[in-house]
């Protein structure tokens, strides 16, 4: 693998830091602001919303740029949100640059998996994609703790100054690993015109309702794992512990395996996300079982990102950086509405076992809309090569 997928994966490094890091630190940003953390809250759900909205408009603006520019640019809007976010002297400039932030995030992700793409042979491209959201999953496990600690010792300011520093070395090593590319042919208006086709909706709701499952229990599982399995709230950390290396684990595997089978390692691991909720129903009960069960419920959750953000960009080729970036849309649509419809679910007296059935029917949900995005697929009438692997026609 080119070493410029590493300088990709740092980028996603720091984009995953900020994104959860803000969790942690919103006692102290609600104290500093003299507001509720329930209002506090907006700097989570102001992010989520600006990644939506963020990652197809911008990449549009930037349709005709090349790649590289694109992605240098959008590290140094990432850099100049952090350092304004260092400097707020408010709320509400704070969840102006948290919003401004957001924007970089989705067009980074989308951007950066083509360019991740092409810098390996095409048997190759899931398990590129998956290095470079390797750095999602990395930053959950070494990110999100260390920043949420800076911030407790040292004021929250300082997280994001060091998230500043990240993003500077990100930009250093795109600048220096990353080729050159030429400007893209396609325009606006010609990659719109993919989006006129039914089963790229198809694939990009697979998306939504395929990820939705992972927020949906990942959000509630810390009084999961006190109410319902018996921990303590001090060993809660410890247990995402596992969950975090089960997740970096299971994207590098899962990209592996899309490379081989692409559209199956769609319906495998969507499946096994669902099936393992339902596991969980019942493991949940144990504390040994628990944390195996989640363990598993990380590896098969980060296996479903290489397969299908590989999925977008084979449905969509001929407009693949506005698609992929619609597809990181698409994850975080999933991360608004798995964790509001686990919400209802326990608000209205289910218990905190609640997410993990919602988590299965969103799961049964995104497969259905595979299956139908698959069938809309034209059959393919190239031939296949003698002693390839048979792959599936997307």
């Amino acid at each position: 693998m080119p070493l410029a997928l590493l300088a990709l994966a740092l980028g996603a490094f720091g984009i995953g830091t900020t994104e959860f890091v803000i969790a942690g630190l919103l006692p102290d940003l609600a104290g500093d602001f003299h507001t509720s953390i329930p209002a506090a809250g907006l700097l989570v759900s102001g992010y989520a919303f600006g990644t939506v909205v963020g990652a197809p408009l911008v990449t549009a603006l930037g349709a005709r740029l090349p790649r590289k520019g694109m992605l240098l640019g959008l590290v140094g809007l990432f850099i100049a949100a952090h350092v304004l976010s260092a400097l707020a002297p408010g709320f509400l400039a704070l969840l102006g640059a948290r919003i401004v932030a957001s924007f970089a995030h989705g067009a980074y992700m989308g951007v950066g998996s083509v360019v991740a793409a092409g810098l390996v042979r095409p048997e190759k491209r899931a398990s590129a994609i998956a290095l470079m959201f390797a750095g999602l999953s990395l930053a959950n496990v070494l990110g999100v703790p260390l920043g949420t600690a800076v911030g407790q010792r040292f004021g929250w300011r300082v997280t994001f100054w060091v998230i500043a520093v990240v993003g500077v070395l990100a930009f250093a090593g795109i600048a220096a690993l990353v080729p050159r590319s030429p400007r893209p042919a396609a325009g606006v208006r010609s990659e719109l015109g993919a989006f006129r086709r039914g089963r790229v909706w198809l694939v990009l709701l697979t998306t939504a309702l395929g990820w939705a499952p992972a927020l949906a229990v990942i959000t509630y599982v810390a009084p999961l794992l006190t109410d319902v399995t018996g921990f303590s709230s001090g060993a809660v950390p410890l247990v995402l512990t596992w969950l975090g290396v089960g997740m970096l684990a299971g994207g590098l595997l899962g990209g592996r395996y899309a490379d081989r089978a692409p559209l199956a390692s769609v319906y495998v691991t969507i499946a096994a996300l669902a099936l393992t909720s339902l596991v969980l129903l019942v493991t949940a009960h144990n504390k040994a079982t628990a944390v195996v069960t989640l363990a598993v419920f990380g590896v098969v959750a980060s296996a479903t990102i290489p397969a299908l953000q590989s999925r977008v960009l084979a449905t969509a080729s001929d407009a693949q950086t506005l698609a992929s970036a619609a597809n990181v849309a698409a994850f975080n649509l999933g991360n608004t509405v798995g964790p509001a419809l686990a919400g209802v679910a326990i608000g209205a007296g289910l218990g905190y076992t609640a997410p993990l059935w919602v988590a299965a029917l969103l799961g049964a949900g995104g497969l259905a809309a595979a299956v139908a995005s698959a069938r809309l697929e034209r059959p393919s009438v190239a031939p296949v090569a003698e002693g390839a692997r048979e792959r599936s026609s997307v």
